[in-house]
């Protein structure tokens, strides 16, 4: 008897348990809550292994389809789910069911673990891929077999067959080697029942802890497609929006030493009630210089965060880039910055102040440790490498700062800044962030806007947000 056989008999002989999931509903449902926290609703969800539907029902699909190998789950599902699309389909045999239409999001949950040859399986899926295209991958933790096997033995779980042996690096190995990057891994539910009631709050507090949390029964790990070498036929347009207050020494240099780069860019100037003339100054440069595509608009509003904003919404270039007004990021570095996105080596370029060494005065000693401290704290709560939120330079697709700004809800208006909006609503859509170190240089002209003890009280009100909405919800 074949694998495939062995696991359909099994699901044969315990149809109820496959279908009726109430001795586990604190597990099954806690998985689902954070299922939906990854997936946003109304993609075209593709779910291998889909059981009896249930988690992809709950996702809220604008297209849903399910695929697995056992008739009696696909037909349950079926009558169950009626909105939804079901196959019965080896996963591994090509999937000619689904025509090479291209999804969203692509789900394995508690899939890989019976698969013959994960990696052909893998590659195989590529077909159902765009760029845009998310694979997550759900599994249990090796830690937690022996607990499993007991379990199962009580009748307190479902029973099945023997599984592939599969830690963490395992399955980035095989991604990797199948031709996909791995974004981002979390563990979930070190308390997989309600035990009393207690067992939210420690999945929450607890089970979220650095070293802890690797002891979490689930394992979720978040993929893209390596990013292919194409030929550009035209490069992308860019909008760089300029964010400046005070800023009259430095609208003429930014444009100066901004070298173009693109088909097609526009400089957009955002200025903030300033009481220097760098309005008059903005309207003189782009009175003067007519072989740019200058824009300049007032803030009705207050702070960078506002700024941004503005110049997004003005934007009308593929890609939208912020360059500060005080110039501490050099212009020249701009282009670095472009090529990356493009290349498709990250889909949220981030710029870092805190590689290479900075000129006298460019950054206080205290503000350099606290900027250290932090882009630990935002790694491990973003589960991608930032280290450094606050440099100035960010750059994006037009197309996925929309789909920040749609779900800008999740988060609410919290940030004066700017930063945290992109770099928070980036990590919730499950973007590829890289960062590009820069030489952070002192101001040339004027003086710093950053407010050592307010701006750090902002930055712990950061922290505390993030591990609400990323780790403790």
């Amino acid at each position: 008897m074949t694998r495939t056989q062995k696991l359909i008999t099994c699901i044969q002989k315990n149809f109820e348990q496959y279908t009726n999931r109430k001795k586990n509903n604190f597990f099954h449902a806690q998985d689902m809550h954070f299922h939906r926290f990854l997936v946003p609703k109304g993609l075209k969800i593709l779910d291998l292994g889909a059981g009896n539907g249930d988690l992809l029902a709950s996702l809220s699909p604008a297209l849903g389809v399910g695929v697995d190998l056992s008739p009696d789950l696909v037909a349950y599902a079926k009558k169950k789910h009626p909105s939804l699309t079901f196959f019965e389909a080896d996963v591994e045999e090509g999937l000619s069911c689904l025509k090479d239409q291209i999804f969203d999001i692509i789900i394995l949950s508690d899939t890989i673990g019976f698969l013959n040859d994960i990696q052909n399986t893998l590659e195989s899926l590529q077909k159902f891929c765009s760029s845009e295209t998310r694979i997550i991958i759900s599994y249990y933790s090796k830690y937690w077999e022996p607990i499993l096997k007991c379990a199962e033995f009580l009748k307190l779980k479902k029973p099945t067959i023997e599984q592939n042996y599969l830690v963490t690096g395992d399955i980035e190995h095989l991604l990797n080697l199948s031709g996909f990057d791995v974004i981002k891994k979390e563990y979930r539910q070190l308390l997989p029942q309600r035990f009393l009631g207690i067992g939210s709050f420690v999945n929450k507090y607890i089970g979220t802890i650095p070293g802890i949390r690797r002891l979490c029964v689930r394992t979720y790990i978040i993929a893209r497609l390596k990013p292919k070498p194409q030929k550009q036929i035209s490069l992308p347009s860019v909008s760089v929006v300029i964010p400046c207050r005070n800023e009259l020494g430095n609208i003429e240099p930014a444009l100066l030493r901004l070298p173009k780069f693109a088909r097609a860019m526009e400089i957009i100037f955002i200025e903030g009630h300033s009481k220097d003339k760098t309005w008059e100054e903005i309207l003189r440069v782009q009175a003067q210089y007519k072989n740019w595509t200058i824009k300049a608009y007032q803030q009705t509003g207050k702070g960078k965060g506002d700024a941004m904003r503005l110049g997004f919404e003005k934007a009308s270039g593929d890609i939208v880039m912020i360059l500060d007004g005080d110039l501490t990021t050099p212009p020249e570095d701009m282009p670095k910055f472009y090529k990356a996105l493009v290349s498709g080596d990250g889909e949220f370029v981030n710029g870092t102040r805190l590689i290479y060494p900075m000129e006298n005065q460019a950054m206080q000693f205290l503000n350099f440790l606290a900027n250290k401290t932090f882009s630990w704290i935002f790694t491990y709560l973003l589960a991608q490498r930032f280290t450094d939120t606050l440099c100035g330079t960010k750059v994006l697709w037009k197309r996925d700062y929309e789909k920040i700004s749609r779900n800008r809800s999740y988060f609410g208006n919290f940030d004066p800044f700017g930063d945290f909006d992109l770099i928070f609503g980036a990590s919730k859509l499950n973007l590829k962030v890289i960062e590009i170190p820069i030489r952070y240089r002192a101001r040339d002209y004027g003086s710093t806007q950053i407010s050592r003890f307010s701006h750090g009280w902002l930055l712990l009100r950061m922290v505390l947000l993030a591990y609400r909405k990323f780790k403790a919800f």
